[in-house]
């Protein structure tokens, strides 16, 4: 196979109609004069495969998504449909390999039932003898019978003709005399589109074989159907669709392998011939990647923004400031490209900074409600973005975490949210108790908690962390604790003094398990770890103790997430409070 050279990447302006609804007023002069200058700098050959800057683009452009209709001439082998799959792995390297492409496409109206294949004959009858073989199974006569007899007068008659054995043959005679029902019509006008049988289309291409003008076949439209106007029906056929490199090319010109491919078939069939033809592959907006199409729209040179977190039926971006400009119509494409599992699309305005770790959201797409529901690790929970926060990204921190967990531990959940990680540890641990200073995330804790059905085995608090942690260690009727989590990672190493004391108002001669704790930060240092090792050291102040470190992310450029666990020191925890 010939190899091309890949040219830079050149990238279209965003001057089509699919910005029409986002951008009423006429673009600058400017503007306009650099992308006709871009689109006339267009290279003439490309690197291979499909790209919105080939093919032809459609004459009549009813919507927007039509602007991105691209039109491409192929070559294709017409083969009998019984042979295409054998033939396509002898042809392999000289078929079309596209992305997201099929290279076997059907051709209208060359598929019939099943159950007539067998009268219509094989490779040794002529069109005349299966022309009357049609004749005699439809119409109940063939040419030199007589006058032919109406489908309806011929099923009587055979049907008084049976007997009570031969009258179960009766069904296949009524689907022969009675016209299918055409319920396809009725569901295009009700909005339900099907897909028909026999057409070489879906909801991303389509296949259409370019008919040669002044064709003298007979029109067998009246004995077959529409579909068979202006041509000799010859069997049920397959198209093959030969490399873009073979477009427009006669069969001088093809490789040795088709022409082999020719000469053999039509030299051992008289009746189903192999033929190059001529098609139209017609590829549709919902073929176009999400990145594919918004290269085109965004202005040339700006970064494509491709990268989104889901929640639940909800897209939420992290737009630069030269992405505002356009970031309805980023929103629009996304929201195209990615239903229907997404349904909103947001955008984030502004840092975090209150206690509660709410986001400041902008709906740009799609319906304005920020509530859905986040399956994870087989559990349910409901989200409002606009409440409480939720990242899911942290999915598989948070499932490793679990890892760290047994039967027998009971966890405290400081920062515990909506319940991403509490409700999980409930499945598997022995108890849990869970708090927030969210109010409407310990509403939302509640309802999880009750949804997967897991309300006995959590405790929920709604106070401020330090309070919940002094109260749940000096409560007598707590159980004791094994695993303390505070994943708030922008404040949670300053909460870690709380622990300083927590058992010295115990018996000495009584027997404690001290908890282990996992404690998640930022840091921007160029030794992230050992930074944060110090803040955990300084807020504890103490220094002998072994701290298990963890990065879990690059929330930033030089910015990492991480998670440090360790057994609380025995020093820390019988430390007497010094004023």
């Amino acid at each position: 196979m010939a190899l091309y050279p890949l040219p830079a990447v050149i990238i279209l302006n965003r001057i089509t109609p699919f910005t029409s609804r986002f951008f009423p007023k006429p673009l600058s002069s400017s503007l306009s004069a650099s992308a006709a200058a871009i689109t006339s700098t267009l290279p003439q050959h490309l690197s291979y495969g499909p790209s919105l800057h080939k093919g032809h683009k459609t004459s009549h452009r009813n919507s927007d998504e039509e602007s991105f209709t691209r039109v491409f001439d192929i070559t294709a082998l017409r083969v009998p449909a019984e042979q295409c799959f054998s033939l396509e792995s002898r042809l392999r390297g000289h078929l079309l390999n596209w992305p997201r492409i099929r290279n076997i496409a059907r051709v209208a109206g060359d598929d019939i039932d099943d159950d007539l294949k067998e009268f219509i004959g094989n490779d040794n009858t002529t069109d005349d003898e299966t022309q009357t073989v049609l004749e005699r199974r439809i119409y109940g006569k063939g040419e030199g019978d007589g006058e032919k007899m109406c489908s309806v007068l011929y099923r009587d008659k055979l049907a008084k003709t049976f007997n009570s054995i031969g009258y179960v043959k009766f069904e296949n005679l009524a689907k022969i005399s009675r016209p299918k029902k055409k319920k396809w019509k009725r569901e295009e006008k009700e909005g339900n589109v099907r897909k028909r049988r026999g057409y070489g289309r879906s909801d991303m291409s389509m296949v259409e074989v370019v008919e040669e003008e002044g064709s003298g076949d007979e029109d067998f439209s009246g004995l077959l159907g529409d579909d068979f106007r202006r041509r000799k029906w010859n069997g049920c056929t397959r198209l093959l669709l030969l490399d873009e490199r073979y477009a427009n090319k006669g069969i001088e010109e093809m490789p040795e392998a088709i022409k082999a491919v020719l000469k053999e078939h039509n030299e051992e069939s008289t009746r189903l011939s192999f033929e190059i033809v001529r098609c139209k592959l017609t590829i549709l907006y919902n073929y176009w990647q999400m990145n594919e199409v918004l290269e085109v729209l965004l202005p040339q040179g700006m970064i494509v923004p491709s990268a989104f977190e889901t929640v639940g039926h909800i897209a939420h971006l992290n737009l630069r400031d030269e992405h505002f400009p356009y970031k309805k119509l980023i929103a629009k494409v996304i929201l195209d490209k990615n239903k229907p599992k997404i349904q909103t699309v947001v955008n984030k305005t502004d840092v975090i900074h209150n206690d509660y770790r709410t986001m400041q959201l902008e709906v740009l797409a799609g319906n304005h409600s920020l509530v859905t529901t986040v399956v994870e690790n087989g559990l349910y929970f409901d989200v409002d973005l606009a409440a409480v926060y939720w990242n899911s990204r942290l999915a598989t921190e948070r499932q490793r975490l679990l890892s760290c967990f047994t039967n027998n531990d009971v966890v405290c959940d400081v920062f515990a949210g909506v319940g991403p990680i509490a409700i999980s540890a409930a499945k598997k641990v022995k108890y849990v108790y869970a708090n927030d200073l969210n109010p409407n995330a310990v509403e939302y804790l509640e309802r999880n908690c009750v949804r997967n059905k897991l309300e006995r085995k959590i405790e929920i608090f709604n106070m401020d962390g330090r309070r919940f942690i002094d109260s749940i260690f000096a409560s007598e009727k707590a159980r004791p604790i094994t695993q303390v989590v505070m994943n708030l990672p922008n404040d949670a190493a300053e909460f870690l003094d709380s622990f300083r004391g927590i058992f010295r108002n115990k018996h000495a001669d009584k027997q404690f398990t001290l908890p282990r704790i996992h404690v998640y930060g930022f840091s921007k240092a160029q030794d992230p770890e050992f930074d944060f090792h110090e803040k955990i050291r300084i807020a504890l102040s103490e220094v002998a103790f072994e701290v298990q470190m963890h990065k879990v992310r690059l929330v930033a450029p030089g910015k990492w997430m991480l998670c440090a666990s360790f057994v609380l020191p025995e020093t820390v925890a019988f430390a007497k409070l010094t004023l």
